[in-house]
């Protein structure tokens, strides 16, 4: 019993230590993102702090990605406040900004696939070869792309970690997270890591996962299909400031995306109503068929503002930094008819700016 509580694929002994429900759904998930195994956690944010907490030490340097999601963020300002890492925040979309960040004690490079909520995407060739020639481990936050869409690990990330609770799920009713390693020696180190803190997934909450996986594919096509018709008529609108999604040609991201994704952009976009901060909060307000909720990756389209929900812990020079306006909205596509969506849109831009027009 001893050597299997010292094991992560030892004898289901403590659900703690493993179970064979979570240990399916780590076997799935490895296998959609082409990696050695994984280690499931209670959120996302579990996983990301269970990898972190395993792979850092005191004095120890992080190079991030500058547009992160706000719970990352926090979590990498609490390193530094509490643990003694520093941090230091760059723009990806240039690698060499990376290279000269690097220090003699830089440990981890951190970044996302799609940018949460611009839809920056990572150029991951590109950055995880400077990272390896440093000696560098590189974490990659694969949310917002699912391993359908990008597998990092073909693209030299060391680690991929995922909120499960978003796409992976897909149905907005279970909450899980997940890493997933490129070597099984890192995969050791994080899963006594887990063990340890209990950050774990319930066996339970992995059947949900494991049944919303049966339906991924479908989803996410659909999803990208949807996001991609109203990226393309919100840019076309007056009523719009600005529209952030990488499947739209005057991205500053789409030549990457057009390279590294397959399948399509992803199911998120982000856009600014004419009117800043108020005409946000009435568009945002104002919908029907969506729901406002701070998720994102449901069945059902979710709009939330990032600024007051996924991003609340961000200063104002932070949130500038990100590419957060006041007024940004970020919209997750669902599965629904496409034209009862633009619906839904229209009305609440006709709510949020009577004045104006389409």
């Amino acid at each position: 019993m001893a050597a299997s509580l010292e094991e992560p694929d030892g004898a289901f002994v403590y659900a703690r230590h493993g179970n064979p429900t979570v240990r399916a759904l780590e076997t799935a998930v490895a296998e959609l993102e082409g990696g050695a195994g994984a280690q499931a956690a209670g959120s996302g944010m579990g996983a990301i702090a269970s990898t972190l907490g395993a792979l850092l030490r005191q004095g120890d340097h992080v190079v991030a990605q500058n547009r992160l999601y706000g719970g990352t963020r926090a979590f990498l300002d609490t390193l530094r406040r509490h643990w003694g890492v520093d941090v230091t925040h760059v723009a990806v979309g240039d690698p060499e900004n990376v290279r000269a960040a690097i220090r003699p004690d830089t440990r981890l490079l951190f970044a996302e696939t799609i940018t949460n909520p611009t839809g920056e995407v990572a150029d991951l060739p590109r950055l995880t070869a400077v990272a390896r020639e440093a000696g560098v481990t590189t974490v990659v936050d694969n949310t917002f792309a699912t391993p359908l869409l990008c597998r990092p690990i073909e693209h030299g990330a060391d680690v991929v970690v995922h909120s499960a609770t978003k796409y992976l799920g897909g149905h907005s009713d279970v909450l899980g997270g997940l890493a997933v390693f490129a070597d099984d020696t890192t995969r050791r180190a994080v899963w006594e890591r887990a063990v340890e803190s209990g950050a774990v997934l319930d066996p339970f909450a992995a059947w949900l996962l494991l049944r919303g996986l049966q339906t991924l594919g479908v989803r996410v096509a659909r999803q990208c299909a949807n996001a991609q018709i109203l990226a393309e008529r919100l840019e076309a609108d007056p009523r719009i400031a600005a529209v952030h999604y990488p499947g739209l040609p005057g991205h500053p991201g789409h030549g990457t995306a057009q390279r590294l994704l397959s399948g399509g952009y992803g199911g998120v976009l982000a856009f600014e109503p004419v009117g800043g901060l108020r005409a946000g909060r009435a568009f945002a307000e104002s919908v029907r068929l969506a729901s406002l909720a701070p998720s994102l990756g449901d069945v059902k389209t979710l709009v939330t503002h990032p600024a007051s929900v996924s991003h609340r812990q961000l200063s104002a020079e932070q949130l500038a930094r990100a590419g957060i306006s006041d007024g940004l909205i970020r919209l997750s596509t669902g599965i629904e008819d496409v034209e009862d969506l633009w619906e839904d849109i229209d009305q609440a831009l006709a709510a949020a700016q009577p004045e104006a027009a389409p």
